[in-house]
């Protein structure tokens, strides 16, 4: 998997240079930062100055505390994580790009109908190929919010008493139910029992289930052999998501 960009970092100011951009990456970021930081000054690093591409395009940001979130979050560490995703998801995403679901969608059908391979991996690429044929709404947001795009928990920031959010290249305008499932199904988060946490949010629960279902499906596109994340995984990472996809299917 591509690098889709560098950090420069100076005291209190990170520079970060995009070496890929072919999906608007540095504006994304650069109007989400713009449109969170003026409503939630505390929560995200502050823009200071936007580059176009000369050659490559950048921004420069304010520097925040804290270490990265990993593994199985603690009581603590999940409080602070509700009140900062609660904080963001309270913004109203006018300023923000729609990510385009339907596009997202259809990658995941494609690359799920052109795997051939045997075993429950296979198994796993049957039952989601059957689901993903049927019709779904999830392309039309009903909830909408402004969306991280990669919950990765390495881009929760926390210094001991709060959650700060880095990485708004994938952000765009999405809905609660998507953003929580996208949360919950991330490879990162599998250490993590997160039912209390999603029951605090008002969510349509067939909705988040049918969000659930798809981005599982998305990772194991991912996760199965010969595909851009097996080879940082241990052995036998593809046969687990697709049981996970198989129980959520089920």
């Amino acid at each position: 998997m591509s690098h889709t960009h560098r950090l420069h970092l100076d005291g209190d100011v990170v520079t970060k240079t995009y070496v890929n951009w072919s999906r608007n990456e540095h504006v994304r970021e650069w109007t989400a930062l713009r449109a969170i930081s003026a409503a939630r000054p505390q929560l995200v690093p502050v823009p200071i100055r936007f580059t176009p591409p000369t050659p490559y395009p950048s921004i420069i940001m304010s520097r925040l505390p804290g270490t990265p979130l990993a593994g199985c979050l603690s009581p603590e560490e999940l409080e602070a994580l509700h009140v900062a995703l609660t904080d963001l998801w309270s913004i109203p995403p006018t300023d923000v790009e729609p990510l385009d679901r339907a596009a997202f969608f259809e990658r995941i059908r494609s690359s799920i109908s052109s795997w051939d391979g045997a075993g429950i991996i296979a198994e796993a690429h049957q039952a989601a190929t059957e689901w993903l044929a049927a019709p779904t709404d999830l392309a039309q947001p009903a909830h909408p919010v402004i969306g991280h795009g990669d919950p990765n928990l390495a881009n929760y920031l926390w210094d001991g008493q709060q959650v700060r959010i880095i990485d708004f290249e994938d952000a765009g305008r999405s809905d609660l139910a998507l953003e929580l499932a996208t949360l919950v199904e991330h490879i990162a988060s599998r250490a993590t029992d997160w039912t209390t946490f999603v029951d605090r949010f008002t969510v349509d629960p067939d909705r988040f289930r049918s969000a659930r279902r798809l981005h599982a499906i998305f990772w194991l596109a991912l996760l199965r052999p010969g595909s851009p994340a097996a080879h940082r995984n241990p052995p036998g990472t593809g046969e687990l998501q697709a049981e996970r996809v198989l129980e959520l299917l089920a």
